[in-house]
């Protein structure tokens, strides 16, 4: 009875060490647990936020697609990511800013669904003029650039006369930089010459480079 009663005496502490241990090891596992919940909560919220993103883009794309159905079916303007092209032929003679009766008309008949369209999402219309690579010999502008910036500044004036608030647009001028073709021969030159507009979320920038 006694040596049974030391086994006992002696054994306790051993079990006590190991329900420890356990605790321990438990304690661990549930930490680990938690943590890799954690991480694949905010994986899939992650997830969610990407694929969200991508059904607005897709959304957008559709409602200007929508918006500019005529035109697009006319050939008379191109989208393309959400960057509305004319070509330069369209609104106005080689190297003049002079707005032609026919690129007229067109931006009139743009100005009622873009209008409708950047009020229905809070965003502004950028107008950016683009050139070719060749110089100008003569002339009233000096270059690519100051040529690129009036013909965008013309196109913004008229949508602004045809009924779009000023506050809604404003112009950017790129010159001869970023050309949609390598400007090898002159059917590429042409497509290079060109003017796009593109809805724009409003920022401070934009906020303040608006007329």
């Amino acid at each position: 009875m006694e040596e049974s009663d030391a086994a006992v005496e002696h054994g306790a502490p051993v079990w006590a060490v190991f329900g420890d241990l356990m605790s321990s090891l438990l304690g661990a596992f549930v930490l680990i647990l938690v943590a890799v919940v954690a991480v694949q909560m905010e994986l899939t919220s992650h997830l969610q936020d990407e694929v969200k993103k991508r059904q607005q883009e897709e959304q957008r794309r559709m409602t200007l697609e929508k918006a500019l159905a005529v035109p697009l079916a006319s050939g008379r303007i191109t989208l393309n990511n959400g960057r509305i092209g004319i070509s330069g032929q369209v609104l106005f003679a080689l190297n003049s800013d002079q707005l032609q009766p026919e690129g007229r008309q067109l931006l009139k008949s743009l100005v009622g669904p873009l209008r409708a369209y950047l009020t229905s999402r809070d965003e502004l219309l950028m107008v950016s003029g683009f050139t070719d690579d060749k110089s100008i010999r003569r002339g009233p502008f000096a270059d690519n650039w100051e040529l690129s910036a009036q013909r965008a500044l013309t196109v913004t004036r008229t949508l602004i006369d045809e009924g779009m608030p000023s506050s809604m647009v404003f112009a950017a001028a790129f010159g001869s930089e970023q050309p949609v073709r390598p400007n090898t021969d002159d059917a590429a030159r042409a497509l290079n010459r060109r003017v796009e507009m593109a809805p724009v979320p409003k920022t401070a920038n934009t906020k303040a480079a608006a007329p």
